[in-house]
């Protein structure tokens, strides 16, 4: 895996693509979290942390899990009111937002 990132990052426009992406991703999936009532902490990451308020970061775990929808939950002060949300490829934040709009609207 380190062999693999080295040469990516040896390939400079390969990684200037891949983080622009990343950048690009984020923003859309930030937008429309904060659209939908969300908060959502300042990042620079290929992940965030997104919490609805008046719903536990564990709840909101528990019922994405159970459509198939896998983020992470850390019962930790300061962001378990959160999950963290990586951020995949165009179409997982698709089917990501499309449950989120179904269980959490």
């Amino acid at each position: 895996t380190q062999k693999i990132g080295a040469l990516a990052i040896e390939d400079s426009a390969y990684y200037q693509e891949i983080n622009t992406r990343i950048i690009a991703l984020r923003e859309v999936l930030t937008r429309n979290l904060i659209s939908l009532g969300w908060q959502v902490l300042p990042s620079r990451a290929n992940f965030i942390f997104a919490g609805k308020p008046g719903i536990s970061g564990e709840e909101v775990y528990q019922q994405l899990k159970q459509q198939g929808i896998l983020v992470r939950y850390f019962h930790t002060d300061g962001i378990k009111d959160f999950v963290r949300i990586t951020i995949g490829t165009e179409e997982e934040i698709e089917t990501f937002l499309e449950k989120v709009k179904e269980l959490f609207h």
